[in-house]
């Protein structure tokens, strides 16, 4: 089978439409994990869809759905079926004719299960686990978030003990605790609280709502981060939350409209990193009923005692917090690399083109905040070495000579948004809002560049500030020749040569800006001559109290190459102080 991946704009979403029909439009082979909580045929009141077939029409419909299941699953994948008593043995069958192997046969028991009248009442679901190749599959059995504790190590401290402890048994139970003569502590079984009327993770709109550490076990057992689940009957959207919250791509489909609407809502909500709802430890997450809260023992009431549930919401625990972290920081090590194309960090976040594709991308896996806080924590990762192995061998052609003309337009908006509050020129182009407030300042005094372009020389003109200021105690600046008019005489009698030079005013202290060119010519073409120059300095003169034709120009020339020009530059900043340069500039 040729393995095809599932459509971007199918990604990360609940689909209202039926599942046979929605699981057609997949390609075969593209699904690591599927999660079915299907309807039991026990008569459940849907909205809109009756769950009181024949029993030959529903197994033969229930063939269906399960044969498109194994369609969509990659050779190595793993079907999860829920079930209840009334089908358990027939989709069980079903399902191993259709080519699926049978690993576990789990038992999820609960108490306060669905009241019978004329037999035992229903207190369990069975949770078949079904593989393709009985030979490859994922179970990810050394994950210490799918281990619990063995009976060594709880209760009797025997230092024999796997300190990573063992797997769980196939019976996951909710209310042990009520049942201590049956079950006891050296048996080590898990459980899972029902998701009541009380609990904080209860959708609200749906009955059948799975609980969250339930498919939590399943998704974090049967699949790895970044892999594809899929829930053909999404429901409340449990499953798809919970793939989500650890990370993994997702994909549902709900014949319900308001469900699959309500289910999009409560995506919406989470992020990649969240903690799962409900406890994962027993006596933590429902405690003795003997303990529980009593409505006869509240003010005013009496008759018969009445126990009342509640969940209790436990403190996060360090390796939570820590899996959280893990699993964002993968998210955003993956979406760069998606999209970087070869490019350095600094470029993806610089150039408004990739920057847009890496928030989309992080926004479709699900990671919690928001571009700013992306780019920022990106740099962060590449600080401690985590985007090492990511290939970056393609380079900006944009060179020291192609921003000559409008460097001047980058380092002033660098200047002016950091003394508004900007932290740094990272934070500048870390922030979608802050880069494109940049940009409008350069057009303003550059016009006719590229937003990339503005970005990318500051980025430049940074880099080379760091060399530029170790040489300016080598070098001592010519002197100034005499004062030009800026917008009359120094941009029509300017040389076409490399040279320092400084903008003033008679009626300012201290100085305004003091810049490097390559070509001078060409920079006071576009810094003093060109239309609506004067109108791009107006403002500057106004906040700092100087007339326009007070501006004048000194310069000296110079056949100096970038980094000495810089250099030259780093020292009057740091004689002048100037108002518009970059502080980063000045020679300490």
């Amino acid at each position: 089978m040729v393995l095809r991946t599932i459509p971007a704009e199918q990604l990360n979403r609940v689909h209202q439409t039926d599942c046979l029909a929605g699981m057609a439009t997949l390609p075969g082979g593209c699904v690591d994990l599927v999660f079915a909580d299907p309807p039991f045929n026990i008569g459940y009141k849907y909205d809109v869809y009756n769950d009181c077939q024949e029993r030959d029409e529903y197994l033969q419909w229930s063939r269906q759905w399960i044969a498109a299941v194994h369609r969509v699953l990659k050779p190595d994948g793993t079907f999860w079926l829920a079930i209840g008593d009334d089908y358990a043995a027939e989709l069980k069958i079903v399902s191993q004719e259709l080519g699926f192997h049978c690993r576990s046969w789990v038992i999820w028991y609960y108490t306060f299960g669905v009241n019978c009248k004329q037999k035992f009442s229903r207190s369990h679901t069975h949770l078949f686990h079904f593989v393709k190749d009985p030979q490859r599959f994922t179970f990810r059995a050394d994950d210490l978030d799918n281990r619990v504790y063995s009976a060594r190590q709880l209760v009797y401290a025997d230092n024999r003990s796997n300190p990573t402890g063992r797997l769980p048994d196939d019976t996951w139970i909710l209310r042990p605790q009520d049942l201590q003569d049956c079950f006891t502590a050296e048996e080590d079984t898990w459980y899972f609280p029902r998701v009541a009327g009380t609990f904080k993770e209860r959708a609200g709109f749906h009955g059948c709502q799975m609980p969250e550490q339930l498919l939590g076990r399943i998704i974090r057992v049967c699949s790895s981060e970044r892999e594809m689940v899929l829930d053909p009957f999404s429901g409340s959207a449990s499953t798809l939350v919970v793939a989500k919250k650890l990370g993994r791509n997702f994909v549902g489909f709900e014949l319900s409209p308001e469900y699959a609407a309500r289910g999009a809502e409560r995506l919406a909500q989470v992020a990649t990193g969240d903690r799962l709802d409900g406890a994962p430890e027993p006596l933590v997450s429902a405690p003795l009923t003997r303990h529980g809260k009593s409505l006869a023992d509240a003010p005013g009431k009496r008759g018969r005692r009445k126990v009342v549930t509640t969940e209790a919401q436990p403190i996060p625990t360090d390796h939570e917090l820590a899996r959280s972290r893990a699993l964002f920081e993968k998210g955003l090590v993956q979406a760069f690399r998606t999209v970087n194309d070869g490019y350095s960090l600094d470029r993806v976040v610089a150039d408004p083109r990739l920057s847009a594709a890496l928030s989309e991308q992080c926004r479709q896996l699900g990671l919690p905040g928001e571009p700013g806080s992306w780019n920022r924590q990106l740099f962060n990762l590449r600080k401690r070495g985590q985007l090492a192995d990511i290939p970056t061998s393609r380079r900006t052609d944009i060179d020291w000579n192609a921003c000559d003309r409008f460097l001047f337009a980058s380092e002033i908006a660098w200047n002016l948004l950091v003394k508004d509050g900007a932290a740094s020129l990272d934070d500048i182009l870390c922030d979608p809002q802050l880069a494109a407030q940049f940009d409008q300042v350069a057009h303003r005094l550059a016009p006719g560049f590229e937003p990339l372009e503005y970005r990318w020389a500051a980025l430049k003109l940074r880099k080379l500030a760091r060399d530029a200021r170790t040489r300016a105690a080598l070098l001592t600046p010519n002197r100034f020749e005499q004062t030009q008019n800026a917008f009359e005489d120094a941009w029509n009698h300017a040389p076409e040569e490399a040279g320092v030079y400084l903008v003033e005013s008679p009626d300012l202290e201290p100085k305004l800006y003091v810049g490097g060119a390559l070509n001078l010519k060409d920079r006071f073409d576009v810094q003093f001559g060109r239309e609506g120059a004067q109108k791009a300095w107006a403002p500057f003169c106004s906040k700092y109290g100087c007339s326009l034709e007070s501006l004048t120009v000194r310069l000296f020339t110079s056949k100096s190459n970038s980094t000495d020009l810089v250099a030259y530059q780093s020292i009057l900043v740091g004689r002048y102080k100037p108002l518009l340069n970059a502080e980063i500039l000045a020679a300490v």
